[in-house]
């Protein structure tokens, strides 16, 4: 097991998303230390379960076991096995999916924020609130936009920095009024008009750190947004980024239209975790 841990550290995790690496190499560690010294095909549904419930974590418990898992699909891809040990013996409860919605009016609320400047943080998150909720786009996506290398002639185009090296899928928003305005807005709301970035700091650099895969300038600035709304409007509840990133997959007419707006491959995972409105359905007489 230590064996295969290992090698699924070295080749599969560097693969994914930084902070994804992060994440995953202290899964690796705990894993080994309960796994390690096993044969692979020796860890049993049993096992599994054990860990679990050991855990006083018990979503990161899951989460780790879910590595678990993948690392079993690489062994089988590398010969190690033929058969997959614990597919379809253990069976997890997953946890709730967050369910706020933001409402239109609570948009408004915070688009009619006021600012002192023309440009800076208030001007910036109102434009980047507006982008987000027509796109859904990440906030690693949106926050690495370069106009002079992602705007086209049709759209916005991105590849989704989080499966850049596994998937590689390719969106491209096409130009709406509504979108160009938000962008336009974005723009002019930039403390560093020469900036490649769309959302730049002060000194013109994008708030993602490529080093940790965080934004964490990003986060005090959005924090401080959403305590002012909390105070001089009338939204009473605080929202997420990811919120907004569920409240455009809940606006799509279609799920298929939400699971293209969110760049996902599967339409599962959107609609049971980012389509939050209530189903409304036509009686059948």
């Amino acid at each position: 097991m230590s064996d295969l841990l290992d090698r699924y550290g070295l080749e599969v995790v560097p693969t994914k998303a930084v902070s994804t690496q992060r994440e995953n190499v202290h899964y690796i560690k705990k894993l080994r230390h309960i796994f390690g010294k096993m044969r692979i095909t020796e860890p049993r549904p049993k096992d599994v379960y054990e860990y679990i419930d050991r855990s006083t974590a018990k979503i990161l418990a899951r989460r780790e076991i879910a590595l678990l898992s993948h690392a079993y699909t690489k062994a089988i891809e590398w010969g190690y096995i033929d058969r997959h040990p614990l597919k379809g013996q253990v069976r997890l409860p997953t946890s709730k999916p967050r369910q706020r919605y933001i409402e239109d009016w609570e948009i408004d609320e915070c688009l009619s924020l006021n600012s002192k400047y023309k440009k800076g943080s208030v001007k910036v998150i109102q434009a980047y609130i507006q982008i987000k909720q027509l796109t859904g786009m990440s906030q690693g996506d949106m926050l690495r936009l370069q106009p002079s290398k992602h705007f086209l002639d049709e759209g916005i185009s991105i590849k989704r920095h989080k499966v850049a090296n596994t998937t590689g899928k390719q969106t491209i928003y096409l130009w709406t009024p509504e979108l160009r305005n938000a962008v336009r807005a974005a723009l002019d709301a930039r403390p560093v008009h020469i900036s490649p970035w769309l959302f730049c700091t002060k000194r013109g650099h994008s708030y993602m750190c490529e080093e940790t895969g965080k934004a964490s300038g990003w986060a005090s600035m959005w924090q401080r947004f959403m305590e002012r709304v909390l105070a001089e409007t009338k939204v009473i509840e605080r929202f997420t980024e990811h919120d907004l990133r569920a409240k455009a997959a809940s606006d799509a007419s279609t799920l298929e239209q939400a699971r293209a707006l969110l760049s996902h491959s599967d339409s599962r995972i959107t609609g049971r975790v980012y389509r939050r409105k209530p189903e409304r359905v036509t009686p059948i007489r």
